[in-house]
């Protein structure tokens, strides 16, 4: 049978009419949709600005949908579910993210990073730490860098913490050196609980030449130094410490004063503490520990007299009390009580950073974490 050429010559034109209307179909529907995804994206920002996170999260989700693409819509995503707590969602969008092939050098870093935060935020720390050292040579290297340092220490894993801390010094992130002396005082605490005197003192002996001005380190050598029965070189220290960091002196005072007198140095420690005593307003410590090298028990009273002179105090107020007696005996004892409990939230230290209080004074915030932050004046005295 011949082949009747009549249908081909109908069959072309009838093909390329239903292409060209399929395309102009396409064209319609991706006009439609980017004139959607706009709106689905401002209106995401207009809820944002309204601070209504989860319409927010919904309004970029319509967006992701219609212009799957787009980094930026997925990066506004993944911080929006982290700031929200939606730790899992996060790290899967950003995940998504990092596995695209078409993501640029800049993004992809951008996307690492993003992802260690929100394994920080969840408190994942050995994902986040992986996720942090894989932005070496990027430039969100410092922010991982001090990241990873945070980690190490919640971790208190000083040996690591050194490292970081040691890199970040030679960067232009600021001096690190305290907090370097710090990580040798809290390795010497380690080793003196494994017996290793000779490694806690050289960890010591460093801090102090690292950082002369921080406290921590001569008065934990000055401690190891009189736990050894090195009762002079402890005093030493401490005299170190009132000539390096005075502002510390406080929190040793009466310390200071037991060594003048194991040593036979209790004129030396008077002028020392004295020295301290008239440079700032009279430290309640600083008087407890003048008044216990007085022989004389008139003159230790005195001392306390001369603090309540010069500077109002209840603590003082009470203990001047304590070597009274009442007109009434059956009194002495509820009225001492009572006066105790009073003085007892005066004595605590406060964190300059926080405002955390606390019976003893501490070189890192347990509430926030800060080197320093407790000043070593007392509640009463700041």
């Amino acid at each position: 049978m011949d082949f009747d050429f009549t249908w081909l010559l109908w069959a072309l034109p009838l093909t390329f009419g239903l292409g060209w209307l399929a395309s102009r179909w396409d064209l319609r529907q991706m006009r439609v949709q980017s004139r959607e995804a706009p709106k689905a994206y401002f209106r995401g920002l207009n809820h944002l600005l309204n601070e209504q996170q989860d319409q927010a999260i919904d309004a970029f989700i319509e967006a992701v949908q219609g212009d799957p693409d787009t980094a930026e819509l997925h990066f506004a995503l993944g911080n929006l579910f982290r700031r929200r707590g939606d730790y899992d969602r996060a790290v899967r969008v950003h995940e998504h993210l990092l596995a695209r092939a078409d993501l640029s050098r800049k993004d992809r870093d951008r996307a690492q990073h993003a992802l260690a935060q929100d394994f920080l935020k969840a408190g994942l720390l050995d994902r986040a730490e992986t996720a942090l050292h894989k932005l070496q040579g990027t430039v969100h290297e410092n922010e991982a860098l001090l990241s990873l340092l945070a980690i190490y220490e919640r971790s208190r894993d000083w040996a690591q913490a050194q490292v970081i801390a040691q890199r970040l010094d030679s960067t232009e992130q600021g001096s690190f050196r305290n907090r370097l002396a710090h990580y040798r005082c809290e390795l010497a605490d380690l080793d003196l609980r494994q017996g290793q005197v000779d490694s806690a003192r050289a960890h010591l002996q460093a801090a102090t030449e690292q950082a002369p001005q921080l406290a921590r380190a001569w008065i934990a050598l000055s401690a190891l130094q009189a736990q050894q029965g090195e009762g002079t070189a402890a005093f030493e220290s401490l005299c170190r410490l009132a000539e390096l960091a005075p502002q510390a002196l406080p929190l040793v005072a009466q310390t200071l004063a037991d060594l003048g007198r194991l040593t036979g140095q209790t004129e030396r420690a008077q002028l020392v503490l004295l020295q301290r005593w008239s440079v700032e307003a009279p430290s309640l410590d600083v008087t407890t520990a003048l008044a216990s090298l007085c022989d004389d028990p008139e003159a230790a009273r005195q001392r306390v007299l001369d603090h309540l002179t010069q500077e109002p105090s209840l603590v003082m107020a009470a203990r001047w009390l304590a070597d009274e007696t009442l007109s009434r005996s059956e009194a002495q004892a509820p009225v001492q009580k009572a006066l105790d409990l009073a003085v007892g939230p005066l004595k605590r230290y406060r964190c300059a950073a926080c405002g955390f209080e606390a019976r003893q004074h501490f070189w890192q915030c347990p509430g926030c974490q800060s080197w320093d932050s407790y000043p070593a004046r007392r509640v009463e005295e700041l």
